[in-house]
């Protein structure tokens, strides 16, 4: 096996490993993705402590990935730290925000990646079963709040234009708002880093309900992947401290998309779409 020569490559295998790790393993990998900055000055006795594992556990993961030690995943999370501080300072240092690598050049370098990352690693099952899950639900209850509120109202205000009943979550009481929720019904839940408590509150308690959750979030350790029967990832780096809803919001507008091609619409947005195929 090769072992990964990048943050993004480790990411994407640990991604790919999740559905088979348990205990342990879990909670390593979910540190990993959900924590690259800290990961990268976190020794080994440190981290062993937090996961409540042994340091023999953290070593033998990594073997398992193909490195030859923890200090090897550091490396890794190190390097990634690293290229997101130039990002950064190059964004700063930006004189002329017109000028070769000022702030309108390092941020479309960023979007771009972001957007390439989304689509490129899109887990088609995934992608289909959330497409089937909101095309044949009898009413699908929408929520996103703080700074992910504008992408649930876009989501809301797309999906009204398609199906029967679509119900915003988050405009009055939230117990009373809970209560509208049926069983043969469907939540699509937005949220990222740092994640709304009641959002995740709200997928936690459609999964009891026995509601399938569809989750647009960031990460496969983000609290709304385990509510979910379908997760699908965004990429939100920014060239600051801030969050991108970039990549968020144009998986959203392709997944409402696939949607209405999938209910029959004669007018898809043709070019989301052609682009959403291109990356799967």
């Amino acid at each position: 096996m090769k072992a990964p020569g990048s943050y993004q490559e480790l990411a994407e295998l640990l991604r790919s490993r999740l559905p088979k790790l348990a205990g342990g393993q879990l909670r390593i990998a979910h540190l990993l993705l959900a924590d690259p900055e800290g990961t990268a000055y976190r020794g080994i006795a440190e981290a062993a402590r937090l996961l409540e594992v042994r340091e023999s556990s953290v070593t033998r993961f990594a073997n398992s990935l193909g490195l030859p030690g923890y200090p090897d995943i550091m490396e890794l999370c190190r390097a990634w730290v690293a290229e997101q501080a130039q990002v950064a300072r190059r964004t700063e240092h930006a004189g002329d925000v017109e000028s070769p690598g000022g702030l309108l050049s390092a941020t479309l370098e960023q979007e771009q990646t972001n957007l390439a990352r989304t689509f490129g690693q899109l887990d088609r099952p995934a992608w289909l079963r959330g497409v089937e899950l909101l095309a044949g639900a009898p009413r699908v209850h929408v929520i996103g709040l703080r700074e992910c509120r504008s992408v649930a109202d876009l989501a809301t205000q797309r999906l009204r234009e398609i199906l029967p009943a679509v119900h915003q979550i988050g405009a009055g009481s939230l117990p009373d708002e809970l209560t509208e929720l049926c069983e043969d019904e469907v939540l699509l839940a937005i949220s990222v880093r740092r994640y709304a408590a009641d959002t995740v509150r709200v997928a936690g308690y459609a999964r009891e309900t026995g509601l399938p959750v569809v989750a647009l979030t960031d990460n496969p350790a983000s609290p709304l992947a385990e509510a979910a029967e379908v997760a699908l990832y965004a990429e939100t780096s920014g060239v600051s401290h801030s969050r991108s809803l970039t990549a968020l919001t144009a998986l959203t507008q392709a997944l409402v998309t696939e949607v209405a091609l999938r209910l029959g619409d004669p007018k898809p947005d043709q070019r989301l779409l052609d682009t959403l195929h291109f990356y799967y």
